[in-house]
This record gives C-alpha cells, sequence and structure tokens, in this order.
C-alpha cells in the first residue's frame, strides 16, 4: 500500500522559508498514473491547494502562491519538498502531501498523509 509522511520544522518566523519534505513508500514518484501534491489547512478554513509535481518532474502551484514556492523531487530518496518563501500571516496551519490520480485514472487523491503542523510566529 502507499504512505505519505510529512516532515520538517513545527515552528517558522515570518519573512522567513518554511521547508517540508514528503517521504512515499510504496509507489514510485516517477509512476504517470499520479501527481503528488502538497495542499494546507489553516484552523476553521477549508483546504487549500498549494502545488504538485508530475512523475515527470513537471510543477504546478496556486495562482495565488506561485511567485513564493517552488516544490522539488528525489527519486533516490523517494521525497519530494515544498518550499514556501516569505510565508504570512501568523498563525498554525495544517500540511499535508497527497497523491493524486491522472485524470485517465480518476483524478482524485487517494492517499494523504497524516498532517504536519507549522506555526508561524515570532
Amino acid at each position: 500500500q502507499v504512505q505519505l509522511q510529512e516532515s520538517g520544522p513545527g515552528l517558522v518566523k515570518p519573512s522567513q522559508t518554511l521547508s517540508l519534505t514528503c517521504t512515499v513508500s510504496g509507489a514510485s514518484l516517477t509512476d504517470n498514473s499520479a501527481h503528488w501534491s502538497w495542499v494546507r489547512q489553516p484552523p476553521g478554513k477549508g483546504l487549500e491547494w498549494v502545488g504538485a509535481i508530475t512523475s515527470s518532474g513537471t510543477t504546478d502551484h496556486n495562482a495565488s502562491l506561485k511567485s513564493r514556492t517552488a516544490i522539488t523531487r528525489d527519486t533516490s530518496k523517494m521525497q519530494f519538498t515544498l518550499k514556501l518563501y516569505s510565508v504570512t500571516p501568523e498563525g498554525t496551519d495544517v500540511y499535508y502531501c497527497a497523491r493524486r490520480r491522472e485524470l485517465s485514472a480518476g483524478g482524485f487523491i487517494d492517499y494523504w498523509g497524516q498532517g504536519t503542523q507549522v506555526t508561524v510566529s515570532s
């Protein structure tokens, strides 16, 4: 079965860069039937898609965050990462990594990580 696990700092200062890693097991990051996504959820709010990386390494981002995000991968380590520059505002969000099926395979998220809390505070 496919498993995803987020890791990274639980605290980051405003205006600094957040770096998160998702470690994958049970699937290949180069499997062309899937994309690998980052989603976040502020407290009391709905889910917000941050961005994704495809099996070929192409990235896509939420337009509101595009200029401040970078998504990369390391296929040998079975990991993909998120960097979010100049984080704002202060607060605590939960970040999830997830696998999303290609449209030809349904186009839905079938596996989620458990989520990791990130607090932005000075």
